[in-house]
């Protein structure tokens, strides 16, 4: 029997725009233009001979073409994800695929990952990039990733808190004597995250925001962490992405002062992987790991010496 089947990205770009009832949105899930998804959407109207959105300034609405094709469509691909999870279950060698974000990979996970093969040499961990910044994939066995609320179907477990920090060459800290005197520094701005920057400003109480002497912005923050290392400014950081830097003294945090984010760092996973052996081991390191993060994070807060943040987390020669 041959299936005459409209476009699958047509499909996947209307169920996303229909569940978020936005374009902008269902395209930031799809990882692409929100021209893109109207254009995919558009064509498959054409294809079905009916519209399917009402399009208004501010928001969709769905027909009831639309609303009928929409229900069917995300428990379809509901089905498809479950049935791809449950039969890449059922494979013999133990591999564990992580979704996680490019920074974090790099910065935090993957310097960690030698402790973890150490325990457990036969399971195969695949790293991909994506979990905090791009969709979540049915083919990851987990991903970590940082937000106020888990994803739905999705078990989340909180690793550490979300924090913001300074940091900047030990030669540049020298500088620095307050917050006030950011005002003299260029600060590294992350483009996509104009607010980290406010809202330490706030937890630091300064009585009116440094207008600093010169601001450098990149788009992502691999950039931004490679910046402060390279001498450019002070970056405002994710505590993870740092806490290795800090601890060998290629970077400083010139005032103990973090500011907790409204988000948290979580492992998600669903709940059909839960038995999965590999995953049961990497949960069990991961956490580790993140207690020995919050330790660090908490002797930044109560010391305010990196001295003493750099030979407790050295101890991770283990």
């Amino acid at each position: 029997m041959t299936r005459r089947l409209p476009s699958l990205n047509g499909l996947r770009a209307f169920e996303a725009a229909g569940r978020h009832g936005s374009f902008t949105a269902a395209a930031r899930e799809l990882n692409v233009t929100q021209t893109a998804v109207s254009r995919l959407v558009r064509l498959l109207e054409d294809r079905l001979g009916f519209a399917l959105f009402r399009r208004h300034a501010s928001a969709l609405e769905l027909t009831a073409q639309g609303q009928a094709l929409l229900a069917g469509l995300t428990d379809a691909f509901d089905s498809i994800a479950r049935l791809t999870e449950s039969v890449e279950a059922m494979r013999g060698g133990p591999v564990l695929t992580v979704g996680v974000g490019p920074t974090l990979a790099v910065s935090w996970l993957i310097p960690r990952l030698a402790t973890f093969y150490r325990s457990h040499p036969a399971i195969e961990v695949r790293v991909a990039t994506g979990g905090a910044t791009r969709p979540v994939r049915d083919d990851w066995t987990c991903t970590i990733r940082r937000d106020t609320d888990a994803l739905p179907g999705y078990t989340a477990e909180r690793l550490f808190p979300s924090i913001v920090v300074p940091v900047c060459t030990p030669e540049l800290a020298s500088t620095l004597r307050s917050p006030d005197d950011l005002r003299n520094a260029t600060l590294i701005v992350v483009s996509n995250m104009p607010n980290e920057w406010p809202h330490w400003f706030e937890a630091a109480r300064l009585r009116s925001p440094p207008h600093p002497a010169g601001e450098a912005s990149f788009e992502s923050n691999a950039m931004a962490m490679q910046a402060a290392l390279d001498g450019v400014g002070v970056a405002i950081a994710q505590f993870p992405y740092v806490s290795d830097a800090l601890a060998t003294g290629r970077l400083v945090a010139p005032f103990p002062i973090i500011a907790h984010t409204r988000d948290s760092w979580f492992l998600e996973y669903r709940p059909v992987r839960r038995e999965d052996p590999a995953l049961l081991a990497f949960r069990e390191w991961l956490h580790q790991e993140a207690d020995r993060e919050r330790q660090v994070e908490t002797e930044l807060v109560n010391r305010g010496s990196m001295g003493a943040i750099r030979a407790r987390t050295k101890v991770r020669k283990r």
